[in-house]
């Protein structure tokens, strides 16, 4: 017996919702008066299950579409982007090239799934960053066709055992991800203060390595990854400043999370601040699978990404803190 086919709808609100949460919960909430497999991709885009839907209804893929489209121009006057495939991969994919406002659905049939991935370039594939989607090319690999040919250990060769096999599939367009039915949290944050107004540079660094590791850790556990960082510093007259900056590559990995930081705390050229309290919030948030598979010539680096997963492992059994970096445990002396 043959498993059900899928039907997985991808959405992209035009408009205001990047700024309106508000009108970004109720298009949501239209959605959801379809099916209730709905999952947020904030801030302007969801995925929702059709299948059932398509049964309960009673209507083809592109009629319930088009059923959305209508409800939500109606209800709030929102242009909204539709796609339908049979999967995750193929419905954001088929989002992504379609013009605004229209309608796209790609049919289950292989030949129909490859007439549209194949034409397309590697860089397309999500996860394929720019330094993957270079490297792909120089060994001519230059269509999402041409991955998909390619032998898979050559593929492997390249990228490394997970990312090789990962892009295989993609390239073939398998993905069984399910749509999961629940919002992705807005925001992370983790905040400090101090004990009495602190003029030391130094002992503002250690407390934003602190908070940085914190919250790196806390996206790692939620399968999450940010876009952006911002950071809040309210000094002893109770007055506040506020800067916010985007990670080059949207991440969760300790080294990233650091450095943005650290930059904006720099580029604020504090001198002598008598600073009360320090916050960093985590902004732009987005399922860890959506991360780009960047390949790095830093060994330094890539060390430390490998052993990330044992770090929050090892903090996870014994408690937060358990592992972290070395100048912390110092501090945690004196």
């Amino acid at each position: 017996m043959q498993p059900a086919q899928r039907h997985i709808l991808h959405a992209h609100f035009h408009g205001e919702t990047r700024d309106d949460p508000a009108l970004y919960q109720q298009l949501l909430e239209v959605l959801q008066g379809i099916s209730p497999r709905v999952q947020a991709l904030e801030p302007d885009g969801a995925q929702m299950d059709l299948s059932g839907a398509l049964r309960y209804f009673d209507r083809s893929p592109r009629d319930l579409a088009e059923l959305i489209r209508m409800r939500v121009v109606a209800l709030h006057g929102v242009q909204v982007t539709l796609a339908v495939a049979g999967n995750r991969l193929l419905a954001g994919m088929a989002a992504a090239v379609t013009a605004p406002g229209g309608i796209t659905v790609i049919g289950h049939d292989p030949h129909d799934v490859a007439a549209f991935l194949r034409p397309q370039p590697v860089g397309a594939l999500p996860g394929v960053g720019p330094a993957t989607a270079k490297t792909l090319v120089r060994h001519g690999l230059h269509r999402i066709g041409d991955l998909a040919d390619a032998p898979l250990l050559t593929t492997q060769r390249l990228l490394g055992a997970t990312t090789g096999r990962a892009l295989h599939d993609l390239a073939h367009g398998r993905d069984p991800r399910p749509v999961t039915p629940q919002p992705v949290a807005r925001s992370v944050s983790a905040d400090h203060h101090f004990d009495r107004d602190e003029l030391d540079p130094g002992r503002h660094r250690r407390v934003l390595l602190d908070l940085s590791d914190q919250l790196g850790s806390r996206l790692r556990s939620q399968a999450q990854i940010t876009g952006a960082l911002s950071l809040t510093v309210r000094y002893a007259d109770r007055s506040t400043t506020t800067r916010t900056r985007s990670l080059p590559e949207a991440s969760a990995h300790g080294d990233d999370v650091r450095a943005t930081v650290y930059a904006l705390y720099t580029a604020l050229g504090l001198q002598r601040a008598r600073v009360r309290s320090l916050s960093v919030r985590a902004e732009q948030l987005r399922p860890a699978h959506d991360a780009a598979q960047q390949l790095s010539l830093d060994q330094v680096r890539e060390n430390r990404l490998a052993i990330e997963p044992a770090i929050d492992r090892a903090n996870a059994r014994f408690g937060p803190g358990a592992v972290r970096p070395a100048s912390l445990a110092r501090a945690r002396r004196e």
